[in-house]
């Protein structure tokens, strides 16, 4: 439907006053949002189409994965903290085909879709062909090659990788795939590789994603090599800037807090991934007090095992409040704006995505809050305790509809382009060849030490 309307639902809009809507609607018009109000405030044509969510949805923007990594790889790579686990990891990059690629994109998307995801920032290889998946799905992604042009890594992407995926894909599919620069990490990557992830931003208009600062041993393995830690490194190779995302950042000292926002450099934090590879505990509240922006990643399913942003929201609160002693760290209202408008920000997308606005995409998920796991529920103009819910009790599992650029693209839990049983078969398939062709791969050492 390129015109409808979503009615009798509670919307929380996530816009700068964060306006929760007991019983809302909204009008969809030619993939963007046209009205948003209580039922009382706007008259609906009778002829418009219409849901009817009869009190029992809440309607929120799409959330936003703001750093992930397609895999075939789920729990296979365990117990191990992130520098022992690298060389594991690396072994589906030494080992897989396009083909692999492909299916391991086309089974994250869906399960980040069904999950009330509507975009994300996939780094990954091959990643044309994870264009096609995404085209395939129809979800909104953004794709960061893993360059990496340090001698014996050439089984990561090239530069001139990244360089043909900017003229093949960037703004493919109605502008929904856009094309980054990426960058895997300092040891991974050289000088050059930098200047021309640099120069390529500047001539098209792009954006750098890399890492750093995930964990403590590697951050002392930089400044051993390079004399300088990583946030210095960056700043001196140019990178450090407003169109320049870094994942992790968990071991940021106070000066290199001040340098990123002084830079208005962006990060993804990952905290679920950075607890179960025991990096640590990023200081998500320094940085969003400095002015950081600060957006929200699953990290993908390989050291994850989960694509679900509920489950990551509920966990980032609940991991400072733990570690700080400190209930009212991180509360809900301010973890649902960093899934939602805190990671179209920090992709710079927060003009197009993010929140229920007139104007802007129409990204949008229902969840079903008549399930035992969020009731009772009340509703008031700060969300009352279903804002609580959605944050704390919510799963990926409570997600029955979602619309990218206004097209339903999951509706009653099912998808409305894909065959969801024929995904899920091939990428089992795939999987067991990918994991057998790895097995028989030495394992490297790191390259990181």
């Amino acid at each position: 439907m390129n015109r409808f309307a979503i009615t009798n639902v509670a919307i929380f809009t996530v816009n700068p006053d964060d306006r929760v809507i007991a019983n809302g609607t909204v009008i969809v018009e030619e993939g963007r949002i046209a009205a948003v109000g209580h039922r009382s405030e706007l008259e609906l044509p009778a002829d418009l189409p219409r849901v009817d969510c009869n009190g029992r949805r809440a309607l929120l923007p799409g959330l936003v994965d703001s750093h992930s990594h397609s895999s075939l790889m789920r729990g296979v790579s365990e117990n191990m903290q992130l520098m022992e686990w690298l060389p594991y990891y690396q072994r589906e990059f030494r080992a897989m085909t396009p083909d692999d690629a492909y299916h391991a994109a086309r089974l994250s998307y869906l399960e980040a879709l069904k999950n009330g995801t509507t975009c994300v920032m996939d780094m990954y290889r091959f990643m044309d062909r994870c264009a096609e998946a995404g085209r395939e799905i129809g979800l909104r992604v953004n794709l960061a090659p893993y360059v990496a042009d340090m001698p014996g890594l050439d089984f990561f992407a090239t530069l001139e990788e990244n360089r043909r995926l900017i003229d093949s894909h960037h703004g493919a599919n109605s502008g929904r795939i856009q094309v980054w620069m990426g960058l895997e990490h300092l040891f991974y990557c050289s000088p050059d590789a930098y200047a021309h992830a640099l120069g390529c931003a500047r001539e098209f208009g792009l954006k750098i994603h890399t890492h750093a600062c995930e964990q403590k041993e590697e951050e002392a393995a930089v400044t051993r090599h390079f004399g300088k830690r990583s946030i210095a490194m960056l700043d001196q190779y140019g990178v450090l800037g407003e169109n320049t995302l870094l994942a992790h950042c968990v071991w940021l000292n106070d000066d290199e807090i001040k340098l990123l926002a002084d830079r208005g450099t962006r990060v993804a934090h990952c905290p679920v991934s950075n607890a179960k590879l025991a990096s640590g505990v990023a200081r998500v509240p320094e940085m969003l007090e400095a002015g950081i922006r600060v957006g929200l990643g699953t990290d993908g399913n390989v050291c994850n095992n989960s694509l679900d942003l509920f489950e990551e929201m509920k966990f980032a609160s609940l991991i400072q409040k733990a570690t700080r002693l400190d209930p009212v760290a991180m509360p809900a209202a301010q973890m649902l704006r960093m899934a939602t408008l805190g990671s179209a920000e920090v992709l710079g997308l927060d003009d197009q995505i993010g929140s229920i606005e007139v104007g802007k995409r129409a990204d949008m998920i229902l969840l079903d809050i008549g399930q035992p796991n969020l009731t009772p529920y009340c509703l008031d103009e700060q969300g009352g305790n279903l804002l609580w819910n959605l944050v704390f009790s919510a799963r990926g599992s409570n997600v029955t509809d979602v619309w990218v650029d206004g097209e339903c693209l999951i509706s009653e839990g099912e998808p409305t382009r894909v065959s969801q049983s024929l995904i899920v078969s091939q990428a089992q398939i795939i999987a067991h060849s990918l994991i057998a062709r790895c097995d028989a791969l030495p394992t490297q050492p790191s390259v990181i030490n």
